[in-house]
């Protein structure tokens, strides 16, 4: 079989330090191709893959401000579906675009929807209901409007995530900086709860960050510490006592959740979206309806054996388990047996 991978040019795959659709493409990618199976990773230029790499776009525009996103995009895609029919299969991971290219190819597509960005892209999904095979990264984030042939929990790779049996006494947001996220409820559950913060990612949401979370940055209690690529993520997750995620949206996955339970850190999250189906609850961190919950479940984290957060995520997680299941995807949407062969 052969498989061609269109992965986001936000960010390189895979990302230096933020980029989870990226992340989740080339840990997919580098599954297949070590299970055999020949596959065409289509990302910017200075991606790394042991994949083949078709590339028109030179960097991630996100990291290259001369790059004009929608030229780009453009560029991209239609790269793609323009030596759509070299291969038996086409794996879609850059959102609805790509939707309104396929009639350019006879191979059959499958979408992995990352989540709804709004209900207004949802027109382009129902559009094409029927004629892409959708897969939900958990099942919260399905619309009742679409079918979908699967859902594929998204994995990790679990070495690069080091369990930790004794933590440090930090709280910690790891998230991009947006109302969504819960930063400035994680910054009040931790003053109610007088312990240092730690928060980590990207500022999506400039304004918001100004307003909410600058004023309360002092370089003691609250600290901010930028993104964080691999190395600086598997210390900050490990060190914390808990992982705030105190969300204020229906979360499709939340990548930062398992990875931070792979290193042993119990979760306190908003009991929304996906979260029931990432965190088990009262074994791996809580589950809370709001702000006051929160608090309350903070002061339980003495409760949570870290080995069992570990444990939950090599049982669930796993790169291998996501890879197997889109290897599933492939065979029903295919009708061939695609044996592993490493």
């Amino acid at each position: 079989m052969k498989l061609a991978m269109l992965s986001p040019i936000a960010w390189r795959t895979p990302p230096r330090h933020y980029g989870p659709w990226e992340a989740v493409v080339s840990l997919i990618t580098e599954g297949l191709v070590d299970r055999g199976l020949d596959v065409t990773l289509f990302a910017t230029a200075d991606s790394i893959t042991k994949a083949k790499l078709h590339a028109v776009c030179p960097r991630g525009y996100e990291e290259d401000p001369e790059i004009m996103p929608k030229v780009w995009e453009c560029l991209h895609i239609s790269e793609c579906f323009e030596h759509g029919d070299e291969f038996d299969l086409i794996h879609n991971h850059f959102d609805f675009l790509p939707l309104t290219y396929t009639a350019m190819t006879r191979t059959p597509v499958v979408t992995t929807i990352h989540g709804f960005s709004s209900p207004r892209i949802l027109p382009v999904y129902k559009k094409y209901n029927g004629r892409v095979h959708y897969v939900s990264i958990s099942d919260a984030d399905r619309s009742p409007e679409l079918d979908y042939i699967a859902t594929v929990h998204h994995g990790i790779d679990l070495s690069l995530f080091t369990f930790r049996e004794l933590p440090e006494g930090y709280l910690l947001f790891f998230g991009r900086f947006h109302p969504e996220k819960g930063a400035r409820e994680a910054i009040e559950a931790a003053r109610r709860v007088g312990r240092r913060l730690i928060m980590a990612g990207i500022i999506q949401d400039r304004e918001y960050f100004e307003r909410e979370v600058r004023p309360h940055i002092d370089g003691d209690r609250i600290v901010y510490v930028g993104s964080a690529g691999p190395e600086k993520r598997d210390k900050l997750l490990g060190g914390a006592y808990a992982l705030l995620h105190l969300i204020r949206f229906d979360e499709p996955f939340g990548l930062s959740v398992v990875e931070a339970q792979a290193c042993g850190t119990p979760v306190v999250a908003i009991n929304r979206g996906s979260m029931p189906e990432v965190i088990d609850h009262g074994r791996t961190g809580f589950l809370c309806r709001d702000l006051e919950e929160a608090v309350e479940a903070l002061g339980r984290i003495g409760e949570i054996d870290r080995r069992a957060c570990r444990r939950w995520v090599e049982q669930r997680f796993s790169v291998d388990r996501m890879v197997d299941d889109y290897v599933r995807v492939y065979e029903r949407i295919l009708g061939v047996s695609l044996a592993a062969r490493e």
